[in-house]
């Protein structure tokens, strides 16, 4: 069957192709009774606009990039956030007629591909997530001119805007916490020192303690069940007598449980945690875990509507506040 035609919804409307032309590519200039018409005509006949050909009028694409800085096996990993992020932003951007294309640049030879991608205005604007410091993405796409935002607080020169949660003040939140709980000898496990995330949350413990002369005592993971299982054997190692771990993600959280339950730790008698994120698995580990909640959509729907209202690069951060949600770890 042959596909209607611009002409044939200009016949059929009894007007211009140049009035058609207008009608589906959104103009405002068109009177409302004239688009009423149109767009009978256009249902009638069952036409498509050509989305390249309206790409070339409206120079847009409809398209939004949310570029994840991470390997495809992190993503793609039994860590929810990432899973989480990703289907918010995809609702978000369906819900305002976009699409969503999401970019994985996990080697220099893909964040060249990115940029060029980026570069050719193949979308309309940039969501980053997930950003190290070492990262020479994010400026390179700033230079495109193509508008950028950030999901979570850049630790590089390039500084586009972006959304967060009160990192710093969720971490003093679980502090206050266990020492409320009458624990004195607190360790950390950090997220990675090249994400705002990792250092943020390092930063809310150490200024903590720090007004209580207690002295701070961590170990390096990634935010992974297994780093944190690693980390957890570090600091037992290095103060067998600790008696408290904030853990920066509730999977490191998780994996710090498996090595103190090995370590013949009991938690919380022997040792108390805190996790980070209230993941859904948190209400389930043995005990359940005490963490600092962070609303993870709530984020990335903001970071959506930054981007869809029209980047104000003078614009302060919107922070979101944490929570934290006590259960039987502490």
């Amino acid at each position: 069957m042959k596909r209607p035609t611009l002409e044939a919804v200009a016949a059929r409307a009894g007007v211009s192709r140049a009035t058609v032309s207008r009608v589906v590519n959104g103009s405002a200039t068109v009177n409302p009774q004239i688009r009423t018409v149109v767009l009978r005509a256009v249902e009638e006949l069952g036409y498509i606009p050509n989305s390249a050909a309206r790409s070339l009028v409206t120079q847009r694409t409809g398209s939004i990039g949310l570029v994840v800085s991470e390997p495809l096996a992190r993503v793609f990993s039994d860590d929810p956030f990432f899973s989480l992020v990703v289907r918010t932003v995809s609702q978000e951007l369906e819900a305002a007629d976009k699409q969503v294309v999401l970019m994985i640049p996990s080697s220099p030879a893909g964040q060249t591909r990115v940029e060029r991608y980026v570069a050719g205005r193949h979308v309309d604007g940039v969501i980053l997530l997930s950003q190290h410091g070492s990262d020479p993405l994010p400026a390179a796409l700033l230079r495109t001119g193509v508008p950028v935002v950030s999901h979570g607080r850049p630790v590089s020169t390039a500084k586009p805007p972006y959304c967060d949660v009160d990192n710093v003040g969720g971490a003093r939140t679980a502090v206050e916490h266990l020492l409320a709980r009458g624990r004195r000898r607190i360790a950390t496990i950090t997220g990675p020192l090249d994400m705002s995330a990792g250092l943020d949350r390092l930063g809310g413990y150490r200024e903590l303690l720090s007004g209580t002369g207690r002295r701070s005592l961590a170990a390096i993971g990634d935010f992974t069940r297994e780093s944190g299982a690693a980390a957890m054997g570090q600091l037992l190692e290095d103060d067998p007598g600790l008696d408290a771990v904030f853990a920066a993600s509730d999977l490191m959280a998780t994996g710090a449980l498996y090595a103190l339950r090995k370590a013949g730790r009991r938690v919380p008698d022997d040792v108390a945690i805190v996790g980070f994120d209230d993941i859904d698995a948190a209400r389930f580990t043995d005990p359940p875990l005490t963490t600092v909640r962070q609303p993870i959509a709530e984020v990335a729907q903001a970071t959506v509507r930054i981007l869809l209202n029209g980047v104000d690069h003078q614009a302060e951060p919107v922070i979101f506040p944490t929570e934290l949600i006590v259960r039987d770890s502490t």
